[in-house]
């Protein structure tokens, strides 16, 4: 774990020495697990008990683990909450964890399972890793004592932490990883004092790491790209998808994109809460991915990547936009709701034109041809400039093109999964205040479009040929992180009231079963 900017500077400098024996390329795989939950109940279980259903989730591991290495695999990552499931209160979560140590201990679990004390999940997952000669990337429990001298120490007298280890092909603990932004029901979890920053070297390239809702925000998932340089991020999920903007394979290759990285994202399969949506992505197209909910059968993907991809060309999002005249609308607009925001809209009434909206500081254009203007189908663009405070709190400027639900404009903004609408050409931009910018094309069936866009250094998101299949949203996301703290107190009640109801729905969607 690195965690000063003297260390980072000297991780820097010996990864570039180990660049000259490193591989141009690898094989990636990750692996949607279709996890075996323990029956839904807040009373602890037995050790043994809880052992006996981590052994049955990591027997279909092993059997994905084998099969990548098998087929070439460099390294696997494997969902978030894949081990054990996340039904849990602080207390009955408890069995199923165990003490994992600093990386820095230089540990292989294999060949020394009880220096650390009873921790035969570390050891069978640095066992995978050493006979198939492969990483193997897993998310589980961690568990550290505190005591009275710490005033943060939890009433129980110790931490637990949502945590995800990495081993590498000779079985060697190299990771270790402790979630930052807990999703508002993990309760059974603490968040550690300040952002980790976890990366580790190999000889096909640089990796970082961190975890589902993590992605949101700053720290530490900006902070391995821009201040430490990792050429891949992995990560775990347990990602609920939310249409239109936060479907997990629409939003992970956006930032893929956006931040110029690899980014290896395996997600749980349970489509009765929504979750499904894996993939590997390039920093200029998805290489592979998978959305599925009509079966429950897990799935593995692999790909192969470049070990350091060539970063993207530096875009100016405001280049653009800014010398565009804006378009006055007049009463044309109308107001919708994305995910409790309140959008700015404005309807596309032609098969081709160019339509400007705006929002604060925010002013979207875009310039378009449909192949047909459906009287059966209605899309509008739509800004947003401000702060979303309902699961979380992150500050936001989103340009968006999207599919209303029906021909009714109060419906824009609504989840709608299919559309018949084609689009000879699209060209999408804002006068965005800042450079953390995903761009975003979703097609109907939730499919992604790999080369068929692009952005421009004067921050254009523009289609390279007709689009193979029917739009539903066409976005560039942005995040200004800086204005995530911004608030007052009216908005504190209205964000109390919604983090209320959506935890109510959220706990009652978790007790669910298939």
């Amino acid at each position: 774990m690195i965690t000063s900017p003297f260390l980072a500077y000297v991780a820097i400098w010996v990864f570039c020495v180990l660049r000259t024996s490193s591989l141009d390329t690898f094989i990636a795989a990750v692996y949607e697990h279709a996890v075996l939950l323990p029956n839904a109940s807040l009373t602890p279980v037995s050790r043994e008990e809880a052992l006996k259903w981590m052994d049955q989730n990591l027997d279909i591991l092993e059997g994905a683990i084998t099969s990548a290495a098998e087929q070439g695999a460099h390294i696997i990552v494997t969902p978030e909450d894949g081990i054990y499931g996340w039904h849990f209160s602080r207390e009955s979560v408890y069995p199923y964890l165990e003490d994992i140590p600093d990386p820095q201990v230089n540990w292989i679990p294999c060949d020394n399972p009880n220096r650390f004390g009873h921790t035969p999940v570390q050891e069978r997952l640095s066992c995978l890793a050493k006979d198939n000669s492969i990483y193997v990337v897993a998310n589980i429990g961690d568990k550290k004592p505190c005591n009275a001298s710490d005033p943060q120490c939890p009433p129980d007298g110790r931490y637990q932490y949502n945590t995800d280890v990495v081993f590498d092909s000779q079985g060697r603990l190299v990771a270790r990883y402790h979630k930052q932004n807990l999703f508002m029901v993990e309760n059974q979890f603490n968040a550690p004092k300040e952002p980790e920053i976890v990366t580790f070297n190999t000889t096909f390239g640089r990796f970082g790491i961190f975890t589902c809702f993590d992605i949101l925000f700053h720290d530490p998932a900006v902070t391995l790209v821009k201040d430490f340089y990792v050429d891949t991020i992995l990560f775990p999920t347990a990602w609920m998808n939310v249409l239109p903007h936060l479907s997990a394979i629409e939003f992970h290759s956006a930032w893929a994109m956006g931040m110029g990285v690899n980014f290896l994202a395996s997600n749980t399969h349970y489509p009765s809460m929504r979750m499904t949506g894996s993939g590997i992505y390039a920093p200029n197209s998805a290489r592979a991915f998978h959305y599925d909910m009509k079966t429950k059968e897990g799935k593995l993907l692999l790909s192969q990547l470049d070990s350091h991809p060539r970063h993207p060309v530096v875009v100016n999002w405001t280049s653009y936009a800014s010398s565009v005249e804006a378009l006055s609308t007049g009463n044309q607009e109308f107001k919708g709701i994305i995910f409790f925001d309140e959008y700015t809209f404005v309807e596309l009434k032609g098969v081709m034109g160019n339509y400007t909206v705006c929002q604060k500081d925010l002013c979207c254009h875009l310039n378009y041809k449909m192949s047909e203007k459906r009287s059966d189908e209605v899309y509008a663009l739509g800004a947003f400039d401000g702060l979303h405070t309902v699961e979380g709190r992150y500050y936001l400027q989103i340009c968006t093109l999207v599919k209303c639900k029906t021909t009714d404009l109060n419906t824009c903004g609504d989840s709608v999964e299919t559309a018949s609408t084609r689009f000879e050409m699209f060209s999408l931009s804002g006068t965005f205040g800042t450079q953390y910018v995903f761009p975003e094309v979703l097609l109907s069936e939730i499919q992604l479009a790999p080369g068929e866009f692009q952005v421009s250094s004067d921050g254009r998101l523009f289609s390279l040929k007709p689009i193979s299949g029917p739009v539903l949203t066409v976005t560039l996301f942005g995040r200004l992180y800086e204005k995530d703290r911004a608030s007052n107190a009216s908005s504190n009640l209205i964000e109390q009231a919604l983090r209320i109801m959506l935890a109510v729905i959220i706990s009652i969607v978790y007790s669910l079963r298939w």
